[in-house]
């Protein structure tokens, strides 16, 4: 029996990274059968014990169990949930200034996962390159807001070195992901920050605006500075997964305290009286863009 970490999963293939080899493994089908409410029993990042075949592939036999994971709904109409990366340090949301724009909904609900699976946030907003003054100003009011949080906030293009060296400190010897829409510029910033790469990368449509997908498939590379970088198929939409509605406010930092001033403890902070968390949005305490992210998803859910 052998041990290894996957390293790149492509629907039926594995590639495990022994340390010394990477061998092609395949999961025997009892493992997803035990599995049903998640499309992939095995994610980028796992730890995996194997059996070597004559022909040099691998049967895996054991599945470690996760330190953490991030996760969301599945999407296409499939029941449960999708792991995107597993025994992270840190995941990086990775949004664009423009083309396509920022969608703060989509990092308040990466936030939320993070603070519930416990794994590290961080936050990139990337292409500031194309932002004018009305943008840049924006770009600081959100570095501002989540930087009051708590959270790591990045500003990045690849065209600015100072910016690219950050990125690099941040990542540097940890095992990180990065998680975002397709066109925000993942894989050029890896590219950019690891020249030894050369990964595919594709325009923005003009057309919609929106991301092709260039990243087909998760894949967990090495960094030649130190540390590992899960690059991953760029997402539209990030569902929430395993979170009762009473426990949402749990996962924004700013309701924590709030939260202790409501009348009832079943509280949902969305139209209940004496409420702590919305007497803390209208003094202004809580940010309307967060808060309004919190109440839509509330509503999802």
């Amino acid at each position: 029996m052998q041990k290894g970490r996957v390293i790149q999963s492509t629907g039926s293939w594995y590639h495990v990274d022994t340390g010394k080899e990477i061998i092609e493994s395949r999961l025997p089908g009892r493992f997803r059968l035990n599995e049903k409410e998640v499309t992939n029993p095995i994610a980028v990042g796992d730890w995996v014990e194997f059996e070597l075949n004559d022909d040099g592939t691998g049967n895996i036999d054991k599945i470690h169990d996760r330190e953490n994971y991030i996760t969301r709904q599945a999407t296409h109409g499939k029941r449960g949930e999708q792991i995107l990366v597993a025994n992270l340090d840190q995941a990086c949301v990775v949004q664009s200034i423009k083309k396509p724009k920022v969608k703060e909904g989509f990092i308040d609900r990466f936030l939320v996962t993070c603070e519930a699976y416990e794994v590290k946030p961080v936050i990139i907003l990337n292409k500031i390159d194309l932002a004018k003054s009305g943008g840049l100003e924006f770009a600081e009011e959100l570095s501002e807001l989540y930087t009051g949080l708590g959270y790591t906030f990045l500003i990045t293009s690849i065209d600015n070195s100072d910016s690219l060296q950050k990125l690099k400190e941040q990542l540097k010897d940890k095992t990180s992901a990065f998680i975002g829409p397709s066109g925000v510029g993942k894989t050029s910033l890896v590219n950019a920050i690891d020249p030894s790469y050369d990964l595919k990368v594709k325009e923005v449509s003009d057309f919609s605006n929106k991301g092709k997908h260039t990243t087909t498939y998760a894949q967990l590379i090495p960094l030649s500075f130190g540390g590992y970088l899960a690059d991953t198929p760029g997402i539209r939409e990030f569902g929430l997964v395993n979170i009762e509605p009473w426990e949402l406010s749990l996962f924004f930092p700013e309701m924590l305290e709030p939260r202790q001033e409501c009348q009832f403890n079943n509280c949902t902070h969305a139209h209940e009286p004496k409420c702590g968390v919305a007497q803390a949005f209208e003094d202004g305490e809580i940010a309307a863009s967060r808060y309004n992210s919190y109440l839509n998803m509330l509503d999802s859910l």
